[in-house]
């Protein structure tokens, strides 16, 4: 009897080593799957803070590149999301003429050539803000803009955004520069600007007032623009998607300062250029060069 007792006593005992056993390799188990939650919840927070970082990091990294050359131009990728034109006036109306104007910027390169040629075919004027390059290579180019009736306008001569926005004294530099390459090249005496980032850029430390007081003391005027086509972009938009990304907005105003890029990368501008100007003229607009009587278009601006 005693044996037999002994032996139930083992087996409850042997049972409930057992089901501690089990409860322990449960509460093992559910203890890593919560600590692996955690550092995987840790870890995702990590990450999105360190793309928000590298974001940053990129963005002023592009911002502060020089254009040496034709085939190294700064990633304006931030344009086409900056600042929309809140000008009650210039909205449109049923029976508006849409006006358009279709402005280049960071050009000459070798595709500056290539949508002269369609423009000339179209016999469209458009506008050119130009950057200092070798006049060796491009000096021809920037001749021929005047020559074949488009508007030219200064878009800086180094567009690097560190140097020409660092003080007054290095605006003025710089804007001399790219003013009297123009001047000695083709014999304009612009008084046309557009800033490197827009008049609302913020990249500038200092106030871009400063810039715009400047250029005000000495009569040119800057224009900004209310359309983004969206190939200042580091994005491959296609050619289909610039061609909506203007073709959407232009309804929208009386007068349009569409902000386009001839820049040697800029493959996808070349490409949609000839149907963006058919679909312009499908819609009845006007496609004009910019001239003293254009209504100016400027996110920012200081009266004196």
């Amino acid at each position: 009897m005693d044996i037999a007792n002994d032996g139930l006593e083992k087996q409850r005992a042997k049972r409930k080593r057992v089901a501690r056993m089990k409860k322990m390799i449960v509460y093992t188990i559910i203890s890593f799957m919560l600590l692996t939650l955690i550092v995987m919840t840790i870890l995702i927070f990590e990450v999105i803070s360190l793309q928000r970082q590298i974001d940053s990091i990129s963005a002023k990294i592009a911002v502060s590149n020089t254009v040496d050359d034709a085939d190294e131009m700064v990633d304006d990728s931030f344009l086409d999301n900056v600042y929309l034109v809140d000008n009650m006036d210039n909205i449109a109306e049923e029976g508006d003429i849409p006006m358009v104007y279709l402005t280049f910027d960071d050009g000459p390169s070798e595709n500056t050539e290539t949508i002269l040629d369609i423009l000339d075919d179209y016999n469209v004027k458009a506008t050119f803000f130009v950057v200092g390059q070798d006049i060796d290579t491009y000096g021809d180019a920037y001749r021929r803009i005047v020559e074949d009736g488009h508007t030219i306008g200064m878009h800086s001569y180094s567009h690097n955004y560190s140097k020409i926005y660092q003080s007054e004294d290095s605006f003025i530099a710089d804007y001399d520069k790219i003013h009297d390459l123009i001047l000695d090249t083709t014999g304009v005496d612009t008084k046309l600007y557009r800033f490197p980032g827009g008049s609302s850029n913020k990249v500038s430390n200092t106030s871009m007032s400063v810039f715009i007081n400047y250029l005000n003391s000495i009569g040119v005027k800057y224009y900004d623009w209310n359309i983004a086509s969206g190939d200042a972009t580091s994005q491959a938009f296609t050619a289909d998607e610039l061609i909506d990304n203007v073709m959407s907005d232009v309804v929208k105003y009386k007068t349009s300062v569409v902000l386009l890029h001839d820049g040697a990368n800029k493959k996808a501008t070349v490409e949609a250029l000839p149907r963006l100007i058919e679909s312009l003229n499908d819609a009845g607009a006007m496609i004009l060069p910019i001239t003293d009587e254009t209504e100016i278009i400027q996110h920012v601006s200081v009266v004196q």
